[in-house]
């Protein structure tokens, strides 16, 4: 078998999902009256899940600047004031309520093969930290996200993208509802 043949076979047996502009709604609730900044790890703006299903193929999840994009539009609804800054930025002297850092503990998911389905389901773990003004650590909040998508009528790559984009749709739904009771940011 040649190093071609090799290759062709094994890009045959691997599917790459990349969210690059998810359909996230507008959250439409009351701002609380706070001056907040994020900083996204690069993990964060960055990360991708890549899973080897036992005999079958790869699949990758690239969540990458998707994660950003939906903090930033979530974090801007729900605080008068905010600004994202650089991943090594100090937010010291900047005169803020408080700093958000989001990351992604973990990720996993599951194609309908695992699953003896026609479901694609996606779980991700969040975790929000939370600093006061001086740099102190308020909250440390874990958030479990899930999205579950049918194959029937969509690409097995849309199917999985879209239980990926319900997933984060998932944990923005549960941060609006839960964050202030949770962390105390208010």
């Amino acid at each position: 078998v040649s190093a071609v043949t090799v290759v062709a076979l094994l890009g045959g047996c691997s599917s790459h999902v990349a969210l690059k502009n998810p359909t996230i709604p507008d959250p439409l609730i009351d701002q609380m009256p706070l001056s907040v900044v994020a900083r996204y790890p690069d993990t964060f703006d960055h990360y991708v899940h890549e899973e080897q299903v036992i005999g079958k193929k790869k699949w990758t999840i690239d969540l990458g600047a998707a994660n950003s994009m939906l903090f930033t539009k979530l974090f801007d609804a729900m605080f008068t004031d905010f600004t994202v800054i650089e991943a090594g930025a100090n937010p010291g002297a900047m005169g803020i309520d408080a700093l958000i850092e989001p990351s992604i503990d973990a990720s996993e998911f599951s194609v309908p093969n695992q699953s003896q389905t026609d479901a694609f389901a996606v779980w991700i773990r969040y975790r929000i930290k939370i600093f006061d003004s001086e740099g102190n650590q308020i909250a440390n909040w874990p958030i479990s996200a899930y999205g579950k998508s049918m194959a029937e009528g969509l690409g097995k790559d849309d199917a999985l993208r879209r239980a990926a984009v319900l997933a984060m749709r998932d944990a923005a739904a549960l941060v609006i509802m839960q964050m202030d009771k949770a962390t105390g940011i208010s």
